[in-house]
């Protein structure tokens, strides 16, 4: 099977390969605009893949006011928002939050809390997820934001999501975005079921919000 993951498109709208599952993980536009929203629909729609699957970001404050109502997608296409689907057998979960932060433009803020809040909506996705979609990392993990003074780097993901995912049966994959100075993918083992979980920041904007990244692809099974 082969699975496509974007994330922070931020407006734009790539020409992907085409496979069998795309995962989009937030940050679909550039602004608050519903107009942008549907732009990304009709980009979407175009995108040859047999599934298509999508959650918001910060940046999405239109799907946060609004919702998304279901009679607008593509074919063959999902949004979840603190909810799950599943495709050839695996199960997925989307969920759209991240921690919110000192000095963070009020324009972005959509899906977002305090850390210490976010355990609740961790606490929704089902324990036995194969593929969970976040818009962001969990601490440490793909994460790094540089420091200007000498470019070490500054962890910004979430302590909850981290450990929740220490304490339950980790996804084979966690897909997500958000960090765009962090694009790339890890694996790591989970004593807890004897697994590997791949996690992988699928940003497509890198931190000056130029399109430089290319979707990550996976070829699973």
């Amino acid at each position: 099977m082969i699975i496509d993951c974007i994330a922070d498109l931020h407006g734009h709208f790539p020409k992907l390969k085409g496979g069998d599952l795309l995962i989009i993980a937030g940050d679909l536009t550039a602004s608050d605009d519903p107009l942008q929203f549907i732009r990304f629909l009709n980009w979407l729609d175009k995108q040859k893949y047999k599934k298509k699957i999508f959650i918001a970001g910060n940046h999405d404050m239109t799907l946060e006011k609004n919702g998304c109502p279901t009679n607008t997608l593509p074919p063959n296409t999902e949004y979840l928002c603190d909810s799950g689907t599943e495709y050839e057998g695996l199960k997925i979960w989307g969920s759209p939050w991240t921690p919110t932060f000192t000095g963070v433009n009020p324009r972005c803020t959509a899906f977002m809390k305090h850390d210490d809040a976010l355990f609740d909506e961790w606490q929704k996705i089902p324990m036995k997820t194969d593929i969970l979609i976040t818009h962001g990392p969990a601490y440490s993990i793909l994460d790094g934001v540089p420091t200007e003074y000498d470019g070490t780097l500054y962890h910004t993901g979430s302590h909850s999501l981290y450990g929740y995912l220490n304490y339950v049966e980790r996804p084979q994959y966690h897909i997500f975005g958000h960090i765009h100075e962090a694009h790339g993918q890890e694996e790591y083992f989970c004593a807890y079921n004897n697994k590997m979980m791949r996690s992988i920041n699928c940003s497509f904007v890198n931190g000056k919000y130029a399109p430089v990244n290319r979707a990550i692809r996976i070829v699973h099974g």
